[in-house]
């Protein structure tokens, strides 16, 4: 036993002295840890800490919300329309026996497009008239012998039921030759149908059918479609907040529409808003509108895609901002609103129309109130911020 005890005292000692430099090592870390953060929270390594919050603040450029009168505008996507529409269809069926016009040209109304064989309709046409001259001589021996029976009835030569029988025949002969004249028109309807005309001025597409086919009034694909351009109509939407607006100002004069190239300045044609739909889009929150364009120059084409802008009248007392202080929101648009202790805040707001790169705020704001408008991609709600001029100022004189 005490053999066992001798040898194993060197190795607990060693053992002993190794945990007593463990444990110095980890409460001389732990000094150095305090040491660092008190440090950090102190500035002692450039981060100053202000109102609670050792995060810098973040250098933005802000504007202040405007109360006063403003001649403002909407601006809007929009796809232009043809004004008129009309698939030319055959009103009758036959055999086209002439096309007439040219693809893509303009047309006036009237002018003829389409001849079919003619045949078929002029011998319909003989076949009622040879009816009728028929009939026309039954009507007029029938009323020679009414005569004759009148004559006979008042000398008491014969008899009233034959003076009955032939006054009837006389009015059933008659109907026979008002039916023989309907069918006269029809005909002669039909034979002008042959010959298909426009409907109205237009400017006609791609052909359809070629000469030599057969067309039938049922027929679903037609000649030729015919566009109306001139005028022309251009649709578009408008943010729900700005019916209320819109509808004042339609009711004191007709607005003037611009239609807009794509560099946003020039100006392709003038027209006048002509229809504020009845119902508001409940899955966009839009309101659809149409303007009329008489596009003498044929700028406007339809299906194209054009910017539109809507033109108001002076807006009394309104609350406006610089266009870049909106950001699009996931339900609606907001604006950071800078607070007097230079904190932010994104407060949600209703956009009205714009003026000259300004927006009006129907609500959410007031006049005075500062708003971001540069920098906003750095911010979140409770940020703290500076004038971006203020800390540029700082820099260099460092």
């Amino acid at each position: 036993m005490g053999i066992f005890l001798h040898r194993h005292l060197p190795y607990q000692k060693r053992y002993s002295m190794k945990l007593k430099r463990s444990w110095y090592l980890a409460a001389a870390l732990c000094a150095v840890a305090v040491l660092y953060f008190g440090a950090a929270r102190s500035g002692l390594f450039g981060h100053v800490k202000k109102g609670g919050d050792a995060r810098p603040a973040i250098a933005v450029k802000f504007a202040l919300a405007e109360r006063g009168n403003v001649h403002s505008y909407l601006d809007s996507a929009a796809t232009v329309q043809a004004l008129n529409t009309v698939v030319v269809h055959a009103r009758v069926d036959g055999q086209i026996s002439k096309v007439l016009f040219q693809e893509g040209k303009s047309v006036k109304s009237g002018e003829v497009l389409v001849e079919l064989d003619r045949q078929p309709f002029e011998v319909q046409l003989r076949a009622a008239l040879a009816q009728k001259q028929k009939d026309r001589a039954q009507f007029d021996n029938a009323r020679l012998d009414l005569g004759r029976y009148e004559t006979l009835a008042k000398t008491e030569s014969g008899t009233m039921q034959t003076l009955d029988t032939t006054r009837a025949l006389v009015e059933q002969l008659r109907g026979t030759l008002n039916g023989d004249e309907a069918q006269i028109d029809l005909a002669r309807l039909q034979l002008d149908y042959a010959t298909v005309r426009a409907p109205m001025d237009g400017r006609l597409g791609a052909r359809l059918v070629d000469a030599g086919n057969l067309v039938h009034a049922g027929d679903t694909t037609g000649l030729v479609i015919l566009s109306q351009i001139k005028p022309i109509a251009v649709t578009f939407s408008l943010p729900q907040g700005v019916l209320a607006v819109l509808r004042q100002q339609q009711e004191r004069q007709v607005l003037r529409v611009l239609a807009l190239a794509d560099d946003g300045k020039a100006v392709l044609d003038e027209g006048d808003l002509t229809l504020i739909e009845s119902q508001i889009d409940p899955l966009t929150g839009t309101i659809r509108c149409k303007a009329i364009f008489k596009n003498a120059q044929e700028n406007l084409w339809p299906g194209a895609f054009v910017a539109v802008r809507v033109q108001l009248n002076d807006l009394p007392n309104v609350v406006s901002v610089p266009s870049t202080a909106i950001q699009a929101g996931a339900k609606r648009p907001f604006v950071y609103i800078v607070k007097p202790d230079n904190v932010v805040e994104s407060r949600e707001i209703t956009t009205g129309p714009l003026a000259d790169g300004r927006s009006v705020v129907l609500a959410g704001l007031t006049g005075g109130e500062r708003v971001v408008v540069e920098g906003q991609f750095q911010l979140e709600d409770g940020a703290r911020v500076e004038p971006r001029d203020a800390a540029v100022a700082k820099a260099l004189a460092r």
